[in-house]
């Protein structure tokens, strides 16, 4: 989806003959940037391994956000004990009840109401359960991202746009006609001001 819309291309800087494409151009490669499909609120799956003697983990993106129509951000939890890691065994005893109470490897559904959220953070904090036993491994569906398109995105893609159109050539580093390639200078595009702009949006924990 494009962030900014047409009524509002002259109020940012842009002329009043930009065209659609350079704006759709420009929000592709802010969520290239952000390594995410959309900014917007999009339902994201995580698998994750819990630090031995911890019971948190960080979503990688954010901010949370529940879906229209739903009641909290996240839509459905799964947790297991999976094998131990070597040095992740600091109570063999306890460990082995839990293989005993638990087809090994299997997942089992967590109620959501009962993990703390941070929405500021995204951190999430699982219960303990009746064995005192830690889960290792958690996968977590829910949704992030805005309701509505703040400023500092608009402004952004509006800069994207003017870096793109000051730039000859549509910003094109070199080409080879023979195989079809072309490269690009993407990192005049996404100039220090707009990094800024999107480091909040940035997803975590992704390479």
């Amino acid at each position: 989806m494009g962030y900014l819309l047409p009524a509002e291309y002259v109020a940012y800087g842009l002329s009043s003959g930009t065209t659609d494409d350079w704006v759709a151009m420009a929000s592709s490669l802010m969520e290239a940037y952000c390594r995410r499909p959309s900014l917007m609120v999009t339902q994201y799956t995580e698998r994750m391994r819990l630090t031995a003697g911890a019971q948190t983990v960080r979503l990688s993106y954010g901010p949370l956000n529940a879906a229209t129509g739903a009641s909290s951000a996240l839509v459905a939890v799964q947790v297991r004990y999976g094998r131990p890691r070597r040095g992740e065994l600091p109570d063999p005893f306890r460990e082995q009840i839990a293989w005993a109470f638990s087809v090994p490897g299997s997942w089992a559904a967590l109620d959501v109401t009962t993990v703390d959220v941070n929405a500021q953070t995204g951190e999430l904090t699982f219960p303990y359960n009746f064995l005192a036993v830690n889960y290792n491994e958690v996968e977590v569906t829910y949704t992030a991202g805005l309701v509505t398109v703040p400023v500092s995105l608009k402004v952004a893609c509006a800069q994207i746009v003017k870096n793109a159109q000051a730039t000859p050539a549509l910003n094109v580093k070199a080409s080879r006609m023979d195989t079809l390639q072309m490269e690009y200078f993407s990192g005049q595009l996404i100039d220090p001001q707009v990094e800024r702009l999107l480091r909040p949006y940035v997803a975590e924990r992704l390479g």
